[in-house]
């Protein structure tokens, strides 16, 4: 998620990006001792600063580990690696409309690519990757970098939201298709053509996920009181939760459970709603035997006769379990994941800060904080932490688009231009040695690289 600050100083100032990798992939390594293969799950953030970017292994609660660190490219304002290989894509402030795709292991950068506009998400996953513009969406093969469709003149989209499934047979685009409600534009990015469109809300859009099958769509609206699941490819609404009624809010971030059994809601509060998706088999009636039981029933079939908004609040979920984030205001994005054998609910925000909660899966409830972390890996004491009177004031920021227009657009040489597009995308001279080598469907080809210095 885009962090972008307006602010200059040392600290929370330094966080221009944060994300978590598409999935705690399962990376097959070998037994020391008996040589023999094991799955270990692997979930890595990657953050990017003024100073350049890094990446965190996220394996236990007590440590995070810093697995790499460059500081070759200054204000990385974008960086998104490919699930737990070293295929990693970076933008940077002061060349807002050039997207590098790096070799990070290797220290190599594989091919770049110009667009005519700035560049305000990326998306990738072992099929494709998404470039998103404000008002269009360039569709890349993976594996050449090659220019397979482009989704010109959408509407508006600031934000640069948009997401993409990280399913190979479900291998979905979602995007606005338009600025003023909450209309989604589903698009198959293998078959490259449209899937379907889903009107899912009334207020413009503001946040999209998918789960991992690709099966799952969820959507919030600006508005941010509803938080809807839609089955895909067909649209059909599965689930309807309801996060609040007192207030409007700004929902920052979305997140499924690997196991699509729980979706997280983030947001500019300081509360995180978990949901459950689970349907409840209909008990059969049954005939009521007191004054009590026989008023319900006809309140029940009362709702009937009520107005549509008020019969969809019966029908609503309300959350699982929450989360009480110790500020307020701040931009985070959160991220369900296994660590350690047990559910964590993970929040990286723009106070500079990891935290890490526990869920429980079967009883849900308040989920109790268990350690929180510097995004710039310095050590410090979570008494240190939540004692810090700055760390509650929220930070002043602004949107992407703003921030990158600041910076100035570097074209790529022309010794490396292979692909021209109407709209300007320019480049994707693949080093042939570097594009044969990566074999993006073996994580464990490109093991996380320990950073070790003298």
């Amino acid at each position: 998620m885009n962090l972008a600050s307006q602010s200059g100083e040392a600290g929370a100032g330094q966080l221009l990006f944060a994300n978590f990798n598409q999935d705690n992939t399962e990376v097959k390594r070998a037994s020391r001792a008996a040589g023999l293969g094991r799955r270990a799950v692997v979930w890595s953030l990657a953050v990017g600063s003024k100073s350049g970017y890094k990446f965190f292994s996220l394996s236990s609660v007590d440590k995070l580990e810093q697995i790499y660190e460059c500081t070759d490219t200054e204000d990385v304002c974008i960086v998104e690696r490919l699930f737990s290989s070293s295929l990693v894509a970076i933008v940077s402030l002061k060349a807002p409309r050039k997207l590098k795709v790096c070799h990070f292991k290797k220290g190599t950068e594989i091919c770049n690519y110009s667009y005519s506009n700035t560049i305000l998400a990326v998306k990738l996953n072992r099929q494709r990757l998404i470039v998103c513009l404000e008002e269009s969406l360039y569709i890349h093969n993976i594996r050449d970098m090659k220019v397979l469709h482009t989704i010109r003149e959408t509407p508006p989209n600031p934000a640069g939201l948009c997401a993409l499934s990280i399913n190979n047979d479900n291998c979905y685009l979602a995007y606005p298709g338009s600025a003023t409600i909450g209309e989604v534009q589903v698009f198959d990015t293998i078959n490259l053509r449209a899937a379907n469109m889903i009107p899912a809300h009334d207020s413009p859009l503001a946040a999209l996920a998918f789960d991992a099958s690709g099966t799952k769509l969820a959507t919030a609206s600006e508005k941010g009181t509803v938080i809807r699941v839609f089955s895909i490819p067909e649209g059909q609404k599965l689930f309807e939760f309801r996060r609040g009624v007192k207030r409007c809010v700004s929902i920052c971030s979305l997140a499924f459970s690997m196991d699509g059994m729980f979706l997280s809601a983030s947001s500019n509060t300081e509360t995180v709603h978990i949901f459950k998706l689970e349907t409840v088999k209909e008990k059969p009636p049954e005939e009521p035997t007191t004054w009590t039981g026989y008023f319900g029933k006809v309140l029940m079939a009362s709702t009937s006769y009520l107005p549509s908004q008020v019969t969809e609040m019966f029908n609503q979920g309300r959350a699982f379990a929450t989360v009480r984030l110790p500020f307020c205001g701040h931009k985070n994005i959160c991220s369900l994941a296994t660590i350690q054998k047990i559910p964590r609910l993970l929040v990286g925000a723009a106070d500079g800060y990891l935290y890490m909660y526990n869920l429980d899966p079967q009883e849900g409830g308040e989920c109790a904080l268990m350690k929180q972390h510097r995004l710039d890996g310095s050590l410090e004491t979570t008494n240190e932490i939540l004692d810090s009177a700055s760390h509650d004031c929220p930070l002043v920021t602004q949107t992407y688009g703003a921030a990158a227009g600041k910076g100035t657009y570097v074209p790529s040489s022309p010794a490396r231009l292979a692909y021209t597009d109407d709209l300007g995308a320019v480049g994707g001279a693949c080093l042939e040695d570097e594009a044969s080598a990566l074999r993006l469907d073996e994580d464990s080809e490109h093991p996380p690289m320990i950073l070790r210095t003298d």
